[in-house]
């Protein structure tokens, strides 16, 4: 071992004696004072270790680490390839951008083509559709599981339709046999948004293994992270393909950073009215972006993911207990999993009840003053934002359950962070409040 190897063990083994002490819960909870928040990272010492391992290479951007991480997340979730990004808007983006290529042929997007996708959810499952000129065709979700209605799925479909593109929301899987089987009867593209969902379960697969395209963030507030970062997956080397351009700037080429010449005629190459034999590492196919993400972020990734399963677990009994105690509330619509799915909750999904004289902005102010934090449930009905009103949708319905999430809808966290005197905190003050309502 030469002196550089001996200084970064010295390094590596200070940085976990550091993290040791620095990860370990040092702050007693005390109800109504200490905050519970809704979401949030939780890192460990390797986390820690593997941060500053990455940064000594001084390799900057994608690298050994990249390649590691998305080897181990393609596998985790069951697809052929991820090919990681600097976050999950960014990843649906590239989902949906990799599908207009005309390298696919005659199936590729084009300005005008419909894409079905849920009036509730994030905005970023929408963006795609409107900043790649095609029209979102909106359809209604169910009150419960928050998955879009199968029926208005099978409505929507229309002449012009191409593609779906849904998430599976807080990690609630939508409905994939279903959804699948309205693809494969109409030839249309599934794009599956699954950044609320890594390491739920549908019909015995990983949510992510479903879509021609499917998306995953590791921003803090999911189920790993990567601090800003995301990853797209696929089973087709075409669309792989498609993906890395559209992520790097664009280009044809496709060496790797660092690399040159993949290709062996680098400089015989004549595309677009370019003269025969221009560079190819200068080519460009697509109108790109560069959405890359950097070796430190992946490095992190993976001693994240290695997590995976204890997060998911500890997710799941937060949810239960919460439910627990939340289930006897009449006013109350609780959140249900999908028939034949295993969600790993991203947080725990409320309505109240049309019927209920309960506020619900009266209901957040009471929490928040108990330190308890919520969230609505992301964009509501996507057509009422100031910035979607001059938009051009087709929707299929009224969208009446999309309404009343706006009105009377929020979610609660149960990420890892949170420990069971918070969650029996947060459940016994929703059941106080309602007790006096």
């Amino acid at each position: 071992m030469d002196q550089q190897d001996t200084l970064r063990n010295e390094i590596l083994s200070k940085v976990l004696a550091w993290a040791a002490n620095s990860t370990e819960p040092h702050q007693e909870f005390i109800p109504g004072q200490t905050p519970i928040p809704v979401s949030g990272k939780v890192l460990s010492p390797a986390d820690y270790r593997s941060l500053v391992d990455a940064s000594l290479d001084g390799w900057l951007t994608e690298g050994r680490h990249t390649d590691r991480f998305q080897r181990d997340l393609a596998r985790f979730v069951g697809v052929r390839s991820a090919t990681m990004v600097n976050s999950g808007s960014s990843a649906n983006l590239l989902a949906l951008s990799a599908l207009t290529s005309r390298k696919l042929g005659a199936r590729a997007l084009k300005p005008g083509d419909e894409v079905i996708t849920p009036a509730m959810g994030f905005p970023t499952t929408v963006n795609p559709i409107l900043q790649n000129r095609l029209k979102p065709v909106l359809v209604d979700v169910n009150i419960g599981t928050y998955d879009a209605s199968i029926e208005q799925i099978q409505e929507a479909v229309g002449p012009r339709t191409k593609a779906i593109m849904m998430a599976h929301t807080l990690g609630n899987p939508f409905d994939t046999a279903a959804v699948a089987a309205i693809c494969e009867e109409n030839d249309l593209w599934l794009i599956e948004d699954s950044c609320d969902a890594l390491g739920s379960r549908s019909h015995g697969r990983m949510a992510g293994s479903f879509g021609d395209t499917a998306t995953l963030s590791f921003y803090p507030a999911h189920h790993i992270t990567t601090g800003e970062g995301g990853a797209v997956l696929t089973n087709s080397p075409l669309i792989r393909r498609q993906v890395e351009s559209f992520r790097d700037w664009g280009r044809d080429c496709y060496c790797r950073t660092g690399e040159d010449n993949t290709c062996h005629k680098r400089f015989e190459w004549q595309l677009g009215d370019l003269p025969q034999g221009y560079d190819h590492k200068y080519i460009y196919s697509h109108v790109g972006y560069n959405l890359k993400a950097t070796d430190i972020q992946a490095a992190l990734g993976i001693t994240q993911l290695e997590k995976i399963n204890v997060f998911t677990q500890a997710r799941q009994e937060n949810f239960d207990r919460l439910y627990a105690t939340l289930v006897g509330i009449k006013d109350l619509i609780l959140p249900v999993a999908t028939e034949s799915s295993e969600p790993s909750w991203f947080g725990f999904p409320i309505t109240i009840h049309p019927d209920s004289k309960v506020n619900r902005t009266d209901l957040i102010r009471f929490l928040d003053s108990k330190n308890i934090a919520s969230r609505l449930m992301f964009a509501g009905n996507i057509k009422r934002q100031p910035a979607y009103q001059h938009m051009e949708f087709r929707q299929v319905s009224d969208l009446t359950n999309s309404d009343l999430i706006m009105n009377r809808g929020f979610w609660l966290g149960v990420y890892p962070g949170l420990t069971s005197p918070m969650i029996d905190f947060v459940g016994e003050t929703i059941a106080h409040y309602f007790r006096g309502a």
